[in-house]
């Protein structure tokens, strides 16, 4: 891609074709450029959530609330704790709605430390930890037994990001999901990494996007479906946001 920005002309020049700069082709191709380079750098390693970090893109973490503000769930599952920062996040939210749902957190390793932070914080009441790894059956029974008789289930896969884990942990979780709520495969971003200096050449096949589509084809009781604005004075599209997400929001609708 050879992009070339005027200020003063206010253009952006995109492989010989020149855009308004202030429009919203514009936007779309600076924020896209933006994560990567975001990415590389570690942005979303700047960030905490009530004292813990959370290690997640901003834009990614507003759109969230924005979904279980609506579907109010009783019970949010969530592969990959790492700080606890996401787990934290999930309970303030549960506990502002004041349903008395759940989080669960799975990981393979908690490290003592970050459990001992977790589980001393004012919102750990609404949380519960299993340590096993995520594909494994015992692990998944383990989750479905701290959701017990939830109905309305939002499931997040964050640990391993490649394709052959995400695709065993969609179909490991995807039965618990309710109908109207989501299982999300998260930073599927690994396929657009590929010529960033911290990224590798095998992501561009060996990703969440991969797993997903593919689980698509098997499974038509979900959807890909990643969730529009729920208010929006803007001409921009829901679709084309900034995230670390493409392709992650699987609804399912039967």
């Amino acid at each position: 891609m050879n992009l070339a920005i005027d200020t003063t002309a206010k253009t952006l020049t995109i492989d010989g074709k020149t855009l308004p700069l202030y429009g919203k082709d514009a936007f779309e191709i600076l924020s896209d450029l933006w994560v990567k380079v975001g990415w590389n750098e570690k942005y979303s390693y700047t960030f905490t959530w009530f004292g813990r970090p959370v290690i997640q893109l901003p834009e990614d973490m507003i759109r969230m609330q924005e979904v279980i503000w609506h579907l109010k769930p009783d019970a949010i599952v969530e592969t990959g704790v790492a700080h606890g920062g996401s787990l934290i996040f999930y309970s303030s939210l549960l506990k502002a709605i004041g349903n008395g749902g759940r989080v669960v957190g799975i990981d393979i390793e908690i490290r003592a430390h970050n459990r001992a932070a977790i589980e001393s914080h004012p919102l750990s009441d609404a949380i519960s930890l299993i340590v096993g790894s995520s594909i494994e059956p015992a692990t998944v029974q383990a989750a479905r037994d701290a959701a017990g008789d939830a109905k309305t289930v939002l499931v997040i896969l964050d640990s391993n990001h490649y394709r052959d884990h995400v695709r065993a942990e969609l179909e490991a979780y995807s039965s618990l999901v309710s109908v109207g709520s989501y299982i999300v495969a998260t930073d599927g971003l690994m396929q657009d990494l590929t010529d960033v200096p911290r990224g590798q050449a095998s992501w561009g096949e060996d990703n969440a996007v991969v797993a997903v589509h593919d689980f698509l084809k098997t499974h038509p009781e979900f959807v890909l479906e990643r969730p529009g604005f729920h208010f929006n004075e803007s001409a921009l599209d829901a679709q084309r946001m900034p995230t670390h997400w493409p392709d992650a929001w699987l609804k399912r609708v039967r």
